[in-house]
């Protein structure tokens, strides 16, 4: 059964049963969870071919932001189902695959298209005659396709509203939260923006108690923060929030969105607050694209969010705290966790999380790194190797591990796509995890009133995303004439606060990439 009925924290309120069809085979589901959670917990691991070997895919992200997941969803195609809640009668069909994703003739290419079609080479063959290419293009762009254009338009009435507000957020996660309470506290319209039905990010499935102080939410569990702060906001009545709301450009003060995917919204706003977190990275190694290899996040929505196991036993790849929490959250749920294998010499995370899943039996190997994925259309293993003082597998030192899922916990990066199209003068600081915008103390960007808060500013602990959030809210509000001296005094005392817990064991690497950007 991949689905949890206990839990010692959490408390799975699931929504009513419906029927879903998948390639028109009956799933049974719950109204609030996803097509992705619902097919998973239906034991259905491949969800889609890759388009030129037609190698299996599978859950990963659970955010969004791959392709692994791409279906037809009644009859639209390429959409992405980790972002698409049930609802009854829906038809889901897999894509680029014959006769279908788990059972796909078009695999034979993954063993033979390179010995005939080196990439690339498809320049070079069938320009003698016209005829031949078009043919021969017309036949490859079919094999290579994701899905295929409706026949007819869908009969869906949309919609379009206008809206004026002194602040936009994009992004309902504890940056974004803090930022809309604080400045719609000072007064301010604020319109607070994200694509899920639900307020708190990556708080919601975060089932461990944060550190630090009792103002920041010491000692209370994520899921826990994400249902204060939810509360919080929406007892502000100026603030407007809009939930599975997809926002997809900005230009200027202007806010381009999709709410609900049906209606057309327009943001015209005084200030900007870009709150859209990040996204997992992934790990080069042979198979690492097989079903079954995860990112760590994409396995505690699953897991913390939709109560389903995301398998018996599993081997988890970074020790950092991402990877040592994650560890833990797996145990709590029933489910075997092999090892943790981390390439540095030393445990990346803190060391109470790390001896808490050590007394619990999980070895942690460090200077090893995965080498291979084991199985054929899903993770059945995976082989493990020691690494040498220059970072390569020493020979001989191969340890097979036994496991049917591998967890990706390496780190992740800034999602950064709008403070680009906002003009924000951007930077790549690998202390930050990435690109990230040139901004002063109050995260106000180089694009004037575009600010910035959380991960997408530089990838920090939730504490610190919620500190940022709180500032460029207050800053924002000031600046438009919100607020007295209490408000410029409170900014300023977060302020320090912020620089103070950044002084902390771990904030030396966080500290020297923000000499590069706080200007």
């Amino acid at each position: 059964m991949s689905r949890l009925q206990e839990h010692p924290i959490v408390d799975f309120k699931r929504g009513k049963e419906v029927t879903i069809y998948f390639n028109g085979k009956p799933i049974k589901a719950y109204e609030g969870e996803t097509v992705a959670a619902a097919l998973y917990a239906a034991g259905i691991r491949v969800f889609s071919r890759s388009f030129r070997f037609h190698r299996p895919r599978g859950f990963f992200c659970a955010i969004g932001k791959c392709s692994a997941c791409m279906m037809e969803v009644d009859g639209i195609p390429n959409v992405r189902i980790c972002k698409v809640y049930v609802r009854d009668g829906m038809q889901i069909k897999t894509q680029n695959a014959y006769p279908s994703a788990e059972n796909d003739a078009l695999a034979i290419f993954d063993r033979i298209i390179d010995r005939f079609f080196p990439h690339g080479s498809h320049y070079k063959k069938f320009t003698a005659s016209k005829t031949l290419r078009e043919i021969a293009t017309k036949q490859m762009r079919k094999v290579a396709g994701i899905g295929e254009f409706p026949k007819s338009l869908p009969k869906e009435e949309a919609d379009y509203e206008e809206i004026n507000a002194d602040i936009a957020i994009v992004g309902g996660g504890p940056a974004g939260l803090s930022a809309a309470i604080y400045a719609g506290r000072l007064g301010a319209k604020v319109v607070l923006m994200d694509e899920n039905p639900y307020l708190g990010g990556q708080l919601i499935k975060q089932t461990h108690r944060f550190f630090g102080s009792g103002e920041h939410y010491a000692g209370t569990r994520g899921i826990r923060i994400a249902e204060i702060l939810t509360k919080e906001v929406r007892e502000i009545e100026n603030v407007d929030i809009r939930t599975e709301t997809k926002v997809f450009g900005i230009y200027g003060k202007t806010v381009a969105a999709v709410e609900k995917d049906r209606k057309l919204l327009k943001v015209n706003a005084k200030k900007i607050i870009i709150a859209t977190g990040a996204y997992e990275r992934t790990l080069i190694f042979e198979n690492n694209d097989l079903p079954g290899v995860y990112g760590a996040g994409g396995v505690q929505t699953l897991m913390n969010v939709y109560g389903v196991k995301p398998g018996n036993r599993g081997l988890i790849v970074g020790s950092g705290n991402v990877g040592l929490i994650l560890s833990y959250q797996l145990l709590q749920a029933g489910v075997d966790v092999a090892a943790i294998v981390e390439a540095m010499p030393f445990i990346g995370g803190y060391f109470v999380h790390a001896a808490k899943v050590r007394r619990l039996g999980v070895p942690i190997y460090t200077r090893h790194t995965i080498l291979k994925a084991l199985g054929e259309k899903k993770v059945e293993g995976a082989i493990i190797v020691e690494l040498d003082e220059k970072w390569r597998p020493i020979e001989g030192t191969e340890k097979e591990i036994e496991c049917d899922f591998i967890c990706v916990a390496v780190g992740l990066s800034p999602a950064h796509e709008l403070l680009y199209q906002a003009g924000c003068e951007m930077k790549f600081v690998p202390e930050l995890g990435g690109l990230v915008p040139i901004r002063n103390k109050y995260g106000e960007t180089t694009a004037e009133g575009v600010y910035v808060a959380g991960d997408v500013a530089g990838i920090e602990e939730a504490t610190a995303a919620m500190m940022e959030g709180r500032i460029a809210g207050l800053d924002a509000a000031i600046k438009l004439g919100y607020g007295d001296e209490e408000a410029v005094k409170l900014r300023d005392k977060i302020v320090g606060e912020l620089e103070e817990f950044r002084r902390g064991p771990f904030g030396e690497r966080i500290l020297r990439g923000l000499e590069k950007v706080v200007r």
